[in-house]
């Protein structure tokens, strides 16, 4: 048997060992997922170490003496006083330190969220495209004006809101449960293919 062959076999019983969670938590979904949880961590250690330790502590510290990096890499090692239930509250401080940075991103992503979708609202009103952008954009800023009872033909118009919403937020899950269909074709064509041979 060849080594392709015994690849495909151990890969073709882990998919099935997954896919049995179909049925029920069964000992063989159970070591599946401790496996690939384990063979992930296992793969993530040495990357993280060869990729953001080597270059971002080590040789900084040690060979180009910028001693000043000591303190990022304390701060960033309090973290694994998260599994103390006594020291664990260390671990506040680089948790505290990776918020402030999330919220200096929201500045710079006001430009994509924010500043593009004003000026798609205001552009000229000559096609069905602008005219809906404008309509959804405005309904849906009047819906979280929350200062106003939504009653009467405020109401209305904040229900339309409402269907601009609905109708994003299905076209996203749409597209979230497209991707993982894609992935199960994928599998069931290993399966079939790859594995058993029955369709080239």
């Amino acid at each position: 048997m060849s080594f392709e062959a015994i690849s495909n076999l151990v890969a073709a019983l882990l998919t099935l060992c997954i896919f049995s969670f179909l049925y029920k938590d069964n000992p063989f979904y159970k070591f599946a997922e401790a496996l690939f949880i384990g063979v992930s961590m296992g793969y993530a250690i040495p990357l993280v170490y060869e990729n953001a330790f080597i270059p971002f502590v080590y040789r900084p510290i040690f060979v180009k003496h910028n001693f000043w990096i000591i303190i990022p890499s304390i701060l960033g090692a309090l973290y694994i006083f998260r599994f103390n239930k006594k020291l664990g509250w260390l671990a506040r401080y680089p948790i505290v330190f990776g918020l402030a940075i999330v919220g200096m991103g929201v500045i710079m992503s006001m430009h994509a969220s924010v500043l593009v979708q004003m000026r798609s609202a205001m552009l000229p009103l000559d096609n069905i495209n602008t005219i809906l952008i404008f309509i959804g954009t405005v309904t849906i800023l009047m819906y979280f004006f929350f200062s106003r009872e939504h009653k009467g033909l405020y109401g209305k118009v904040t229900n339309i809101g409402v269907w601009f919403m609905m109708i994003g937020f299905g076209a996203s899950f749409g597209y979230t449960v497209m991707a993982r269909i894609s992935l199960l074709i994928g599998r069931i064509q290993f399966l079939v293919g790859d594995w058993l041979g029955l369709i080239k």
